[in-house]
């Protein structure tokens, strides 16, 4: 298995909190630290998890999720001229890089691992701090480990099938942040789940009661991230107790975190304004009341890019009165002829956030809600977004909707492509639904670039392999006893 040289020094730990310097030149698993990770009281543990590098997982190229899901389209005259590993995702091709390069999907989680492993594995014999508060600090580092694995399963392991799970082929758990381990196998779907699931349960007694930050995981976050993997997993009885507590713990942070109320923000005055050639303004990450904890990626499709671009049928879901159409525009950047067929540019934020959002609780929690037959919960749940969404004369979820399960939940999982389209989260969607025997069917499987007249120009269908990305070549080389997805 090939491992992942990462570097790490934490510098000036009093006047440079959350400094934390990390490369990764060789690939996802070799894992070499550069000197010494310098950490010794509980104090300065907690410091370690409060760094830019775990929570931007990119600084350059988009994550393959952003270009992978079916709310998309391109137009030819940009897509054909456009970075070749742009139409590999768009095109779902099985390898998205050249040879000698590594994948951008792995090299930050997998530093973002090694230090979460490592302040796991130290910070019960650190110095200084009471055995609550080196419990809490593991806590924290387990939930971000948890997360990460969550990610990497989502990348290289099969949606979850339970009744295939233990023989999927997964992703290797690394147990130690130790340059000499250099026998790594991957475990099973079932196997990752479980490291996940465990390390999650273990953490949230210990993880802080109130959020107080948002660079920080807290009791609330913990269950959001538990309840999002059940659901990953089928196990929805088993998520929504968990989406619940997220949600109250929303409700009693220290700080708002809650909703934007686009009625306001878009209002003469509102913190969205002015629009400009990238979209709205749009606060940073520690200014977003949406945000529990903060984890981006940069899409740059999303800003100044014309690469890819929203599906007509995509844009065909929203109400006239919805405002996240301010999120889109008809037109290139930074100006030219409007796109063919209906199709839009989606006009930011560059920096999605993809960490414990309030949106995506929310309405997981309704989705939840309608699978297990609470019908008017679940209602009620995806109204609480929309009426922050638009004017509440457009908010109502449809009668002959509100009343069947099977619609209801249907048109939560489009909701979340209202809410969402263009910034990655409808590919692990895809991925989930696409082993559900009920909801398979809302899973598209064609991408299509479309010509100056409206004229389908060409087209991609997604094969059931390509639910799962493929290890780059430079990694098969360097361990070539790996088993890669086909």
């Amino acid at each position: 298995m090939q491992r992942n040289t990462t570097y790490f020094r934490l510098i000036k730990y009093a006047l440079l909190p959350a400094m934390l310097l990390a490369s990764c030149s060789k690939g996802f698993l070799e894992l070499t630290p550069k000197g010494r990770l310098i950490a010794k009281t509980t104090a300065e543990y907690q410091t370690l998890l409060a760094n830019f590098d775990l929570e931007v997982l990119n600084t350059a190229d988009p994550m393959a999720q952003m270009g992978m899901g079916d709310e998309l389209a391109a137009a030819s005259q940009y897509f054909n001229v456009s970075e070749l590993r742009t139409q590999r995702v768009f095109g779902w091709e099985n390898d998205l890089y050249d040879p000698a390069e590594d994948a951008g999907e792995i090299t930050a989680p997998m530093s973002n691992i090694y230090l979460y492993t490592k302040v796991v594995n130290e910070v019960m014999q650190s110095e200084g701090g009471t055995e609550e508060a080196k419990k809490s600090v593991q806590a924290q580092a387990k939930t971000g480990r948890a997360w990460m694995y969550f990610l990497m399963i989502n990348y290289f392991g099969k949606p979850y099938v339970a009744t295939t799970a233990a023989t999927d082929p997964g992703f290797p758990i690394v147990p130690a942040a130790d340059a000499t381990i250099t026998d790594f196998t991957r475990a099973s779907v079932q196997e990752v789940y479980d490291f996940i699931v465990k390390d999650l349960t273990d953490a949230l007694p210990h993880l802080p009661d109130q959020i107080t930050n948002r660079h920080r995981l807290s009791k609330a976050a913990g269950a959001a991230i538990l309840g999002k993997v059940y659901m990953f997993m089928g196990r929805f009885g088993e998520a929504l107790p968990h989406l619940n507590t997220a949600v109250a713990g929303f409700a009693a942070s220290a700080f708002p975190v809650t909703l934007y109320d686009y009625n306001v923000t878009f209002a003469p005055g509102g913190v969205f304004l002015p629009i400009g050639p990238t979209g709205p303004t749009y606060p940073a990450a520690n200014l977003n009341p949406e945000n529990a904890f903060i984890k981006q990626t940069l899409n740059n499709w999303n800003l100044t890019s014309n690469d890819i671009l929203i599906s007509p049928e995509t844009m065909a879901l929203f109400g006239a009165s919805d405002l996240r159409l301010k999120f889109y525009s008809k037109t290139p950047y930074p100006t030219g002829a409007a796109f063919p067929a209906g199709i839009h540019r989606r006009t930011g934020p560059g920096l999605i956030q993809q960490g414990v959002i309030v949106p995506d609780v929310i309405l997981l929690q309704a989705e939840c809600k309608a699978r297990l037959n609470d019908l008017a919960g679940a209602q009620a749940a995806v109204e609480t977004l929309r009426k922050k969404r638009m004017p509440a004369a457009g908010a109502a979820v449809p009668a002959a909707v509100a009343g069947n399960q099977q619609a209801l939940v249907k048109y939560i999982l489009e909701e979340r492509i209202r809410e969402f389209a263009g910034q990655g989260f409808r590919w692990f969607d895809m991925r989930r639904l696409s082993v559900d025997p009920v909801y398979k069917s809302t899973v598209g499987y064609t991408h299509k670039v479309y010509g100056p007249a409206g004229e389908v120009t060409a087209s991609y269908t997604l094969r059931p392999e390509r639910f799962v990305l493929r290890f780059t070549q430079k990694l098969m080389d360097q361990n070539p006893g790996m088993e890669n997805n086909p």
